[in-house]
């Protein structure tokens, strides 16, 4: 039997969800069956059309072959935990800082790129800053929700990045600073995704651009939008971080030193292309 799918009507604030694409609670309207029934929990459009966008089709959601979903049965829809990911521990919304335009990498990247690609990506990859003009490459899983962000400082003239030696691993985290200022709980426990990874829904037809680091991935966003850029945050992420891609076209690029260890793991993942 065929369904048909059409947005909820409203019926009060409960008939609306948080948005998978920005994080916003009661402005997500889902597509339901003639018997009320949602299709799935990412496929709807989001209220805020200018500073989110997001609207995931039934027509986009069948695009995928079956065994990309599933949460897919005859008949119904109902959502399971990938068995391959720990259920991750998520960073509440009042917790996540805004996109903003205001950091040294953005004042450096101003000088080489037009400014509507950069606002491009800082909105697309929701780019956020420190008081110190650090960015915070947040990463935010497909459903929407926040794991963390790497915090990063470069030095706005020539773009390349400040390490600080009393730093432990050279990188700030947001989830150790949001420990340390007392807002998470001491035993919360990080669950990594790939940086960019929230955009997967919204460009399912997109081939993706695997990169290691996230200013690569801005960058590349930049100047190659036929390409959904995404970063693995470090030549050691190439692992189970990438189940996320299952069922997409993905062209590899890793850094020089990091070819033949991603060459060598490319047979766990068979869909990709390793440049």
């Amino acid at each position: 039997m065929k369904h048909y799918y059409n947005l909820q009507r409203y019926a009060g604030p409960s008939s609306r969800r948080t948005c998978p694409g920005c994080g916003r609670p009661r402005c997500f309207t889902l597509y339901v069956d003639p018997d009320g029934n949602p299709l799935h929990e990412t496929v709807g459009r989001c209220d805020h059309e200018s500073s989110c966008g997001y609207h995931r089709t039934p027509r986009q959601y069948f695009h995928d072959p079956p065994h990309c979903h599933p949460e897919r049965s005859e008949g119904s829809f109902t959502r399971h935990a990938r068995p391959d990911r720990a259920s991750p521990d998520l960073i509440p919304p009042s917790m996540i800082p805004p996109p903003s335009a205001t950091n040294h990498l953005i004042t450096y990247l101003r000088t080489m790129l037009p400014s509507s690609a950069i606002d491009r990506i800082i909105a697309d990859y929701r780019l956020a800053s420190t008081p110190d003009q650090a960015i915070i490459f947040l990463q935010i899983d497909t459903a929407g929700q926040c794991r963390t962000g790497k915090i990063m400082h470069y030095n706005p003239s020539t773009g390349k990045r400040i390490k600080y030696e009393t730093i432990p691993g050279r990188i700030n985290w947001l989830h150790t600073t949001l420990k340390r200022r007392h807002q998470l709980p001491k035993d919360w426990q990080l669950t990594q995704c790939l940086f960019g990874e929230h955009l997967l829904p919204q460009h399912p037809d997109k081939t993706v651009a695997l990169v290691e680091s996230e200013k690569t991935a801005i960058i590349c966003a930049a100047l190659l939008p036929q390409y959904l850029c995404l970063a693995t945050g470090g030549k050691s992420q190439f692992n189970n971080l990438l189940t996320s891609l299952n069922c997409r076209k993905i062209i590899a690029f890793p850094d020089i030193d990091a070819y033949h260890d991603w060459l060598r793991r490319t047979a766990d993942f068979p869909h990709l292309d390793l440049k």
